[in-house]
C-alpha cells in the first residue's frame, strides 16, 4: 500500500511577494511553506481554507 501523498496548494508558481509576504501561486507565507513538512493534515487543511481569501485580498484592484 502507497502512502497518500500529503495536501499542498502549491501549484509550482512560487514567488513571495515583497508587498504581501505571500506566495503569488499559492498564498502561504515562507514559514507556512518551511513548516508544512512537519504540519499535521488537520493543520494544512486549516492553512489551505485561508489561502483563497488571502489571494483575493492580495490581487490588485483593476482601475475601472
Amino acid at each position: 500500500m502507497t502512502p497518500e501523498k500529503p495536501s499542498s496548494p502549491c501549484i509550482k508558481v512560487c514567488a513571495v511577494s515583497g508587498q504581501t509576504g505571500l506566495c503569488i501561486g499559492c498564498g502561504r507565507t515562507l514559514a507556512e511553506i518551511a513548516s508544512w513538512g512537519g504540519l499535521t493534515e488537520a493543520e494544512r487543511r486549516a492553512v489551505m481554507a485561508e489561502l483563497p481569501a488571502r489571494l483575493a485580498q492580495a490581487a490588485p484592484v483593476s482601475a475601472s
